[in-house]
């Protein structure tokens, strides 16, 4: 015997990972040159080359028990140190190696957050457009999912939907920004406003309310737009980050929970995340990914080539009639569907071996998302086929 529910999650895969796993076997059948594959978010840039010199210079200078040996389940000290001096410098705030839990990633940080904040059917509110896997993180958590509605104009956050949905069984605001799948940033005004909304409500109710910021985007912005440091603006806020996209390191799964000291009750809130991990069978992240971290801090991601791919697409789809907001950070596209909703647009596109992600798991069925992180020729080779989509109707 199994659980129906973990054989429901196992045997159903994410509409993102559906389409990329069908790229790979249509590339098999007529090359990987004629599958225009836009699914996932997998980082074409190359990891900074410092990352592959301290790796080797680890690898070549420290013994093998400190490479590979275990750490404390929340981190070796010096890489926690290492994350809490850069946030606390660029931000200027007073974060050190105590305030950092070095997670697998942001994922399991966010389901260690969520872990240690519920008490039983709390709630969490996500705002649309949000990542499908937040209702696997909540609700096989023992928590409830609340969707607010998107703001169609310009996906920030719409306060006045949000207020409507906030009750004394909130516990948390899951806050990604910028925004995976819509590139929005959440502007200064915006969050100041949510930070005003939820201090109201958490005195009403005499509890706090949980801002959880999930940001592995945070370094991918353009246009000069300011990406806000949510800890700065709302005391009660709980970081989950990854190097995933920052150091184009997603395989390697490597990211920290960030409890300032701002948060209420923060050293206690520290030891619920630690049990939170170890609920779900952490034991500590990977080992000589800690001590690379703790050597590029200091690194960014190369945005220009994100830019130039987000404006090659864009202006085309513009001029060709899609409808498309423009993205101002991460490395995605959110575009209205023609033609009705996006899974059949999505469904005539894949016939063509172009993959775009319907969006109604991502709470806006009328939008396809569109990862721009690729190649940039294969960005060029495909826009023939988003004009031939939209200048004729195809058939089913």
């Amino acid at each position: 015997m199994f659980s129906p529910k973990m054989y429901e999650l196992g045997s159903r895969r994410l509409c993102i990972r559906e389409l990329f796993e069908y790229g790979l076997k249509q590339a098999a059948i007529v090359g990987k040159e004629n599958v225009y594959d836009f699914s996932i978010g997998n980082p074409s840039v190359p990891a900074p080359e410092k990352v592959k010199e301290k790796l080797i210079e680890i690898i070549n200078t420290l013994d093998s028990k400190s490479i590979h040996g275990y750490t404390s389940a929340p981190g070796n000290m010096e890489a926690r140190e290492a994350v809490g001096k850069e946030l606390g410098k660029r931000y200027g705030m007073d974060i050190s190696g105590k305030n950092i839990f070095l997670t697998c990633g942001a994922a399991p940080a966010i389901v260690t957050v969520v872990r240690a904040l519920n008490l039983g059917q709390s709630e969490f509110i996500v705002l649309a457009p949000y990542f499908p896997e937040y209702k696997n993180f909540v609700e096989n958590n023992g928590g409830k999912l609340v969707v607010t509605p998107a703001d169609m104009k310009d996906f920030q956050i719409p306060i006045e939907e949000l207020k409507k949905r906030i009750n004394f069984n909130t516990q948390a605001v899951i806050v990604n920004s910028p925004n995976n799948p819509s590139g929005a940033i959440y502007s200064r005004e915006t969050l100041e406003k949510l930070a005003a909304l939820l201090e109201k409500r958490a005195r009403e109710y005499g509890h706090a309310i949980y801002i959880i910021a999930d940001e592995p985007y945070r370094e991918i912005a353009f246009d000069g737009v300011d990406v806000p440091f949510i800890p700065t603006i709302y005391k009660n806020t709980i970081v989950c980050y990854s190097y995933s996209k920052s150091l184009s390191l997603p395989g390697e799964r490597i990211g920290y929970v960030c409890v300032p000291d701002s948060v209420e009750n923060s050293a206690a809130m520290f030891s619920a995340v630690a049990g939170a991990a170890r609920s779900i069978g952490h034991i500590c992240a990977p080992s000589l990914l800690q001590l690379t971290i703790a050597r590029c801090t200091e690194l960014r991601p190369d945005n220009d080539a994100y830019k130039k791919n987000r404006d090659t697409l864009y202006n085309a789809l513009i001029s060709y009639g899609y409808e498309c907001v423009k993205p101002q950070g991460a490395f995605y596209m959110f575009v209205k569907a023609p033609y009705g909703d996006a899974q059949s647009f999505s469904d005539i596109a894949k016939k063509r071996n172009l993959l775009l992600v319907p969006a109604g798991d991502f709470g806006c069925p009328q939008h396809l998302r569109i990862s721009t992180c690729v190649a940039h020729d294969m960005i060029e080779r495909s826009l023939p086929v988003f004009k031939q989509l939209i200048e004729e109707k195809p058939q089913k």
